[in-house]
Formats: structure tokens, C-alpha cells, sequence
């Protein structure tokens, strides 16, 4: 039975040392969001980042304060 690709766990390193992950159903998703409202922000802008999957829960952050991004592919199913 082969792998199926379920989610994408993102990986948000904070300034501080702080992490954070965040689940977008596909890359798609997470390219949206970040180039409709990371890349395009001021370094000292708020930013909101979706948490999770319920409506309207959010970590507001500087998009200043976002040192890296690490894309990990969540798979559901066997692997054999």
C-alpha cells in the first residue's frame, strides 16, 4: 500500500528561539498565505498566521520576527 500525501506541517522559527507549527492541507495553501501575507509585509508589520484547522484562530506575529521556514509533508497510509 503506498503513501498518501494528507498535509504539510510548517515549521516557523521565531526570533527569540521560539517555534511554531501551522497545518495547510496543500503547498498550495501555504503559498497562498505566504505570498499574500508574509512576503509582501514590512518588517515590522503584523502579520496573521492560521493555526490549526478551526475557523478564526490565529498567532499574530512581526514578519520581521519570522527567521526561517521548514516545509515537512505529512503522509497517512502504510508504507510497505
Amino acid at each position: 500500500m503506498s503513501r498518501s500525501l494528507r498535509s504539510f506541517t510548517i515549521h516557523l522559527m521565531l526570533k527569540g528561539g521560539h517555534t511554531q507549527e501551522v497545518q495547510f492541507r496543500t503547498l498550495e495553501d501555504f503559498q497562498a498565505w505566504y505570498g499574500g501575507v508574509l512576503a509582501p509585509a514590512a518588517a515590522e508589520a503584523f502579520v496573521t498566521v492560521p493555526l490549526g484547522e478551526l475557523e478564526g484562530e490565529y498567532l499574530v506575529v512581526r514578519a520581521g520576527a519570522v527567521l526561517a521556514i521548514r516545509i515537512e509533508p505529512v503522509y497517512g497510509g502504510s508504507q510497505f
